[in-house]
């Protein structure tokens, strides 16, 4: 027989519905707020420095250091007339360098990380190798790959890859061999381990990678923008210094800061959404 519901038992469910409701709001209330403190932070970060910047060019007064207010107008002067077009360009190389970067370094990190023969076989060339700055081979990359934009992704593409590569092979690395042992004893194949195991353990690390090779992707893009080249960024604000444009040089720095801040804030967004455990 199914079981009776005492009166007391009735009068007592909608109250743990009403806590449970309770508990869920005020975890959206708190949420709330720290979301609402975090820009608070942002917007006075931002503040702060452009307090700096004006403070700085006012107290030095030279041409090569506009106010933010200069600035910022002639960024959007500048903006319908060939700087949009600049920046989806450099946007263009730097999302297809991270997209490359990611497809080829991460499954032979996860691999590194997990077979001890080959990652005692690749450990010295990537020792070797990693260190080096990849901007000395921009000559070499575009007499080999021409004047386009391959040689540029191409160029960016190997820097970013040694950082999501080692970053990744460690993650791997790093996952306790009983762990694994335990999962195979439970029938799984070296395919389900790593979908379903070494996959969602590296993927904070990945993301991690990805966002401290930004700053040096878009660093290496300037500087291949600026020889040989007609587009971009790093064209569009070496073009203005030999005009003596200094204000479209900040500009240039503005759009280049925006991009990076950007994908930066872009990559944070795609890992909450991947990896949902760590902001429980």
């Amino acid at each position: 027989m199914p079981d009776r519901v005492t009166a007391h038992e009735g009068e007592a469910r909608p109250g743990r519905r009403w806590a449970a409701g309770t508990g869920v709001g005020k975890r959206v209330r708190s949420r709330g707020k720290a979301t609402a403190a975090l820009t608070l932070s942002y917007l006075g970060v931002v503040v702060l420095l452009l307090g700096a910047w004006w403070a700085l060019s006012r107290g030095l007064g030279l041409p090569a250091l506009p106010d933010p207010v200069a600035s910022f107008r002639a960024l959007g002067r500048a903006w319908g007339h060939g700087l949009a077009y600049h920046t989806a360009i450099s946007t263009w190389r730097v999302v297809s360098s991270l997209c490359l970067a990611a497809v080829t370094a991460v499954p032979a990190g996860m691999v590194l990380g997990q077979a001890r023969v080959a990652d005692r076989l690749a450990g010295p060339a990537i020792y070797l190798t990693y260190p080096v700055p990849k901007s000395v081979f921009l000559p070499v990359v575009m007499a080999v790959l021409g004047l386009g934009d391959v040689a540029r992704i191409f160029l960016v593409w190997l820097v970013v890859f040694f950082q999501v590569l080692v970053g990744t092979r460690d993650a791997s690395r790093s996952l306790s061999p009983q762990f694994l042992h335990s999962v195979h004893s439970l029938g799984a194949s070296a395919r389900d381990v790593y979908r379903h195991v070494v996959w969602p353990a590296v993927l904070p690390a990945v993301f991690t990678s990805l966002r401290v090779g930004l700053g040096t992707a878009i660093a290496v893009l300037f500087l291949a923008e600026t020889w040989a080249s007609q587009s971009g960024i790093g064209y569009f604000i070496m073009l203005a210094w030999t005009r003596l444009g200094w204000d479209e040089v900040m500009a240039g720095v503005l759009a280049m800061g925006a991009l990076g801040m950007g994908l930066y804030l872009i990559l944070d967004l795609l890992e909450r959404v991947s990896c949902p455990w760590r902001y429980v």
